[in-house]
């Protein structure tokens, strides 16, 4: 008989999809805590003693981490929302009926998966919107200083904590869907360890 992987296509294809928006994030989260705690102010005489501070790359490789890593997270997860957009609009549909009703459609624990998704949308919206905006309009010494519904220190400000916030709220997102995670990988880890045996047709 067949040993079978028990994953299914969907299952395989949603945890790819994942494993990519988990790794670019990772990228994008790590070189957002170095710039946090070793900001660009104070550079030229300035008194920030940590703008030279160099933590396994230099500047300019935890810029490039950052933006490449943004980039790729947010191409990711409008994939990742296509593939779910029933799934988005089923849960939109509840969300709405949760909070514009007096009866509860929810237990307690799918109300506080329910808001830290939320929070995990809008944190990321912002945090994206943000930074698109950084990377596309140019910045720094020489540079006209266009503004967009906010200053440019504002727009880095809401890049900053909205991505702080992500942060927080994706760490709460993974702990509740943690073993899911590890059932998944163990299996798709198993599957890949054991090759298909088939056994031969009898003569």
């Amino acid at each position: 008989m067949a040993v079978r992987n028990t994953l299914s296509p969907q299952t395989r294809n949603n945890w790819m999809i994942d494993a990519l928006l988990f790794g670019s994030a990772v990228l994008a989260a790590l070189s957002g805590i170095y710039f946090l705690f070793f900001p660009t102010g104070g550079f030229q005489g300035g008194r920030n003693p940590w703008v030279n501070v160099q933590i396994l790359f230099d500047r300019h490789t935890w810029d490039d981490l950052h933006t490449w890593g943004g980039v790729i997270m947010i191409l990711v997860a409008v994939i990742h929302l296509v593939i779910h957009w029933s799934w988005f609009v089923s849960m939109a549909r509840r969300s709405y009926k949760e909070l514009t009703s007096r009866t509860s459609c929810l237990n307690a624990r799918g109300r506080f998966n329910l808001w830290v998704n939320v929070v995990v949308a809008v944190s990321f919206v912002l945090t994206a919107v943000s930074g698109i905006y950084l990377l596309l309009v140019p910045g720094g010494p020489g540079s006209a200083d266009m503004t967009w519904l906010l200053t440019r220190t504002g727009w880095d400000l809401l890049h900053t904590w909205a991505g702080v916030v992500l942060i927080l709220a994706a760490v709460i997102h993974f702990a509740i869907h943690w073993k899911w995670v590890t059932k998944v990988t163990n299996k798709l880890a198993a599957g890949l360890r054991r090759p298909e045996q088939i056994e031969p047709l009898a003569g």
